[in-house]
């Protein structure tokens, strides 16, 4: 699994897990709705550190609790 498969995953997880909406977890962190459905759905494979951290404050989460899962731990090598 690469870097953008295992943050799209953690973040679906979070968001059913926090049984919150698209919409909802835009209101709560202040990102926008298409920028969610961009990273869910493959359009931005690199969302920014600032993005991230935005919507796990949104979550009441902090970044380590969003990195903290075995799928972050076995990543594979970004450079081929």
């Amino acid at each position: 699994m690469n870097t953008y498969q295992a943050v799209k995953e953690r973040l679906l997880q979070l968001l059913e897990i926090k049984k919150l909406s698209i919409h909802k977890l835009a209101i709560e962190s202040g990102v926008s709705p298409s920028t969610i459905k961009n990273i869910l759905y493959g359009k931005s494979i690199n969302p920014g550190i600032v993005t991230l951290k935005m919507l796990c404050d949104g979550m009441k989460i902090t970044l380590l609790e969003f990195f903290d899962t075995p799928v972050f731990q076995n990543l594979e090598d970004e450079l081929k």
